[in-house]
């Protein structure tokens, strides 16, 4: 196959001698690798595939992972994550952007982000429950190695989580400075925001799994249903909030990499991605809301 394309490469620069120009943009549509399995605009009619897609690319990066290395697995587990997801995320906020010059209406803009939160959210979703079956079935000792920065970060919001002091305030500024370095970094690098969120699938997905395994009884069906309730009912506002936020700064970085600031529309691209930012904020409070006052009630 790839003999193929560098020949239809050839074939057309012979007939035209700007093609060498688009060689690069020409040779990784045609070429099929897993990062592109989907295409954000099929991801954005059918989110829900994107469940799917989370979960094959982490069963991939743990595979790899403890295949080739010995340590710091838990690490190069999401770095493989990370890399994999890296071409969907990227080219759905280039998708965003042009979405910004496109429509003029708030109402319509946030339609249409919405389809790209919700292809995030299930992305999200298939990375952490794919985690938490893997730290279930492995073996203890196993999934201690495999999983150890994650639970080396649980050990410290545990820890956190019986100070008597550690409550609302604690549980939103946290969160909050979560979500300001994934504005950080997706102003930095475009999609620069998906190694915080793949990490914290991660630990979603080993705080889900540890939960089931400690179950009394060893009835792991219903410990691991209730476990997935009781944290993704605060867990899921909260992947939101922070892809709503690297949205809207991935789409100002996308639109000063394109040069897009020089157009006169570059005005209305700044008030959309700050209306996202704060929209954020705003579901980052409800989700520590919920996670203070309601959580502890049902679970």
């Amino acid at each position: 196959m790839f003999v193929l394309i560098i020949k239809q490469i050839f074939d057309l620069k012979k007939s035209n001698p700007k093609t060498e120009l688009f060689i690069y943009q020409y040779v990784p549509e045609k070429v099929m690798v897993l990062e592109s399995l989907i295409s954000p605009i099929t991801a954005e009619r059918k989110p829900y595939e994107m469940f799917f897609i989370g979960a094959l690319y982490s069963c991939i990066a743990i595979i790899a992972s403890m295949l080739l290395f010995t340590e710091h697995v838990s690490i190069i587990i999401v770095f493989f994550i990370v890399l994999m997801c890296s071409r969907i995320m990227y080219k759905t906020i280039k998708i965003e952007e042009k979405k910004d010059f496109k429509y003029s209406s708030e109402r319509k803009l946030l339609k249409e982000h919405s389809r790209a939160l919700a292809l995030f959210t299930f992305l999200f979703l298939g990375v952490a429950v794919c985690i938490s079956l893997w730290y279930i079935f492995l073996p203890a000792e196993t999934a201690s190695t495999v999983f150890a920065s994650q639970e080396n970060s649980i050990n410290i919001i545990t820890g956190n989580a019986i100070n008597p002091g550690y409550m609302l305030k604690d549980i939103f500024f946290n969160n909050l400075r979560l979500l300001c370095i994934c504005i950080v970094f997706a102003l930095m690098f475009g999609m620069g925001s998906i190694f915080i969120i793949a990490w914290n699938a991660s630990v979603m997905g080993v705080v889900i799994g540890s939960f089931a395994r400690n179950a009394i009884g060893g009835n792991y069906f219903a410990t691991y249903s209730l476990g997935l309730l009781r944290y993704l009912t605060h867990g899921i506002p909260e992947i939101i909030a922070y892809f709503a936020a690297g949205l809207g700064a991935g789409i100002i970085s996308i639109a000063i990499i394109r040069h897009d600031y020089r157009s006169k529309k570059f005005k209305h691209v700044l008030m959309d991605s700050a209306g996202l930012i704060m929209l954020s904020v705003v579901i980052l409070m409800v989700a520590a809301l919920i996670e203070v006052f309601i959580t502890p009630i049902f679970f």
